[in-house]
């Protein structure tokens, strides 16, 4: 008699819900590595998928053509990124507008990097929102019924305290923001630690775990520099010799962040957001080690 395989459900009675974070191409090679992944993820059901926004607005007709394809051409819900950086009020909010009125109900509001670059100075742009909770009440009063802020489980590069980013979360959520996603992190009690602290100040919303799928780790330590993410000690050295191994490199990267959601599932993490960096592969190994099926599968 032959047995169906138990799903690794991490101790779970069912599956937790998941999403996937996308970048708008920059190539007709890129353009085309993207679609096969959106193809290859939708029938995993993601609760919602998003569309990065460059820094600068580099990247605004790139987001919204690639978010009205999303909703044009597939099942999937999307989310557009949308920040302060580059654009007055009036020319945000008419993008805001344009989305509403494109069937786009779900925006992801952001700081947004200095247009300089990650690292430089941040200031405002002449007369643009100063801060993302004024951009998430614009999308709210704008009729836009989900908006996701971005949050830092580890101190902001930007910021002067960590009880100064728990101010900052509390007055996005204030504003209207549904959820919170977190930067990349290695350590699950970072996680918690931050989780809690967010409830006991006032956080009333979901805080959901981002995680990382960069098996790159040269690529990966740079932008844990940038946003201020620690490494643990054991990461480096499991990519130690593997340059030019990008398929044990994927093996090594899906054991840690598997290890790492198993942990975050024991203590109570029932939603996922993972930053593809638009690779469907490592998106499909961990979903399904979650437990997620495709439709046909689940059918």
């Amino acid at each position: 008699m032959s047995h169906q395989p138990t799903p690794f459900t991490f101790g779970r009675t069912s599956a937790p819900t998941v999403s996937f974070e996308f970048f708008p191409p920059k190539t007709d090679a890129m353009e085309a590595r993207l679609w096969e992944t959106v193809e290859k993820l939708e029938p995993y059901q993601p609760d919602f998928v998003s569309v990065t926004y460059g820094a600068g607005g580099s990247t605004r007709e790139r987001t919204r053509n690639t978010v009205k394809r999303i909703l044009t051409d597939t099942r999937l819900k999307a989310a557009a990124h949308l920040t302060c950086v580059g654009a007055t009020r009036s020319e945000t909010t008419d993008i805001i507008r344009d989305y509403k009125a494109a069937g786009v109900d779900h925006i992801v509001a952001l700081r947004g990097d200095a247009p300089e670059g990650v690292g430089e100075a941040y200031t405002t742009h002449p007369g643009g929102f100063e801060c993302t909770s004024e951009l998430v009440r614009a999308a709210r009063d704008a009729g836009v019924s989900q908006v996701s802020v971005g949050c830092y489980p580890e101190r902001h590069p930007d910021s002067p305290s960590f009880e100064h980013d728990l101010d900052v979360l509390k007055r996005k959520i204030d504003a209207g923001a549904t959820r919170a996603v977190t930067q990349f992190f290695f350590d699950p009690d970072v996680f918690f630690r931050f989780r809690d602290q967010a409830v006991a100040a006032g956080v009333n919303v979901p805080v959901i775990p981002g995680l990382m799928l960069q098996s790159n780790f040269n690529g990966l330590q740079r932008m844990a520099n940038l946003c201020g993410a620690s490494v643990p000690e054991s990461l480096p050295p499991l990519y130690d010799g593997l340059d030019d191994d990008p398929e044990t490199r994927d093996l090594v990267t899906a054991n840690v962040v598997a290890k790492l959601a198993r942990k975050l599932e024991k203590g109570g993490a029932e939603h996922f957001h993972f930053y593809t960096l638009n690779r469907a592969s490592l998106a499909i190994c961990l979903v399904r080690l979650l437990g997620v099926r495709a439709l046909a599968e689940a059918a």
